[in-house]
């Protein structure tokens, strides 16, 4: 683990990072970065790629005017890829809009994000989202490198409290994303209407032909979808039915 530091962005706000090598290194990185109880938990992985305006305007509502409040409201962490991009920079930028205090924590591989002095291998790396809190960089050059690491650190966040993993539109990496939610028994709800993997995994939940991965995740019982054009507000209440309740600690 390497010394934390903190970035100063273009906006003027500022978030707190730190450098992990190891999996067994997230707790204390996280103690490091002031969580020294765990909480309840928000996952939120996707993309946006191939939206158009139109949908751009309705996913960045939506942020607005419902996920970012949840999280305020229920007090969680919300987790996410980090990068300047897609639905990482909608958290941001309605995280800021609303005035909310939650921390949002951006968990990307560092050879994917361009820091000062730091070489980025990746071609294509991206900045990162200037409306975080906290960033976890952790080993990895190419994009769905930090996918397990995401969802670790998830799980040492909430480790006795409730978490849950939102599903926005995305590609290729969100299914290795839903399957590492899956994977460590954490509740889905993909958004049926925001595009790409999100429909897949809907389509796979109402038994219609697509594409096998989709219909593995939907088949493990821990997935399901809200239609977000016909039932935008029933998010709210199951999200909130989800984070509100206490998971029994063995």
């Amino acid at each position: 683990m390497e010394k934390p530091f903190r970035c100063t962005f273009a906006n003027e706000l500022t978030a707190d990072v730190i450098q992990v090598h190891h999996f067994a290194e997230l707790p204390r990185a996280m103690q490091i970065l002031g969580f020294h109880k765990t909480r309840p938990t928000l996952v939120l992985v996707g993309g946006a790629s191939g939206v158009s305006e139109a949908d751009i305007t309705r996913l960045e509502t939506l942020f607005r005017e419902e996920i970012a409040p949840i999280a305020q409201e229920l007090g969680v962490v919300v987790v996410d890829g980090g990068t300047d991009a897609g639905v990482m920079r909608f958290m941001g930028q309605a995280r800021t809009a609303i005035g909310a205090t939650f921390p949002l924590i951006g968990v990307a591989a560092i050879g994917t994000v361009l820091l000062p002095d730091l070489f980025a291998p990746c071609p294509d790396a991206a900045p990162l989202e200037p409306n975080h809190t906290h960033f976890v960089l952790v080993p990895g050059s190419n994009w769905g490198d930090e996918s397990p690491w995401l969802a670790r650190l998830a799980s040492a966040i909430s480790n006795g409290f409730p978490s849950v993993t939102i599903v926005v539109n995305g590609g290729e990496i969100t299914l290795r994303d839903v399957a590492n939610s899956v994977e460590a028994d954490r509740p889905v709800v993909t958004l049926d209407g925001s595009g790409r993997t999100a429909d897949k995994l809907a389509a796979a939940l109402r038994g219609e032909v697509t594409d096998w991965r989709a219909r593995q995740l939907a088949a493990s019982g821990r997935v399901q979808a809200i239609n977000i054009i016909k039932h935008p507000a029933r998010l709210t209440k199951v999200i909130k039915g989800i984070l509100s309740k206490l998971l029994p600690i063995n």
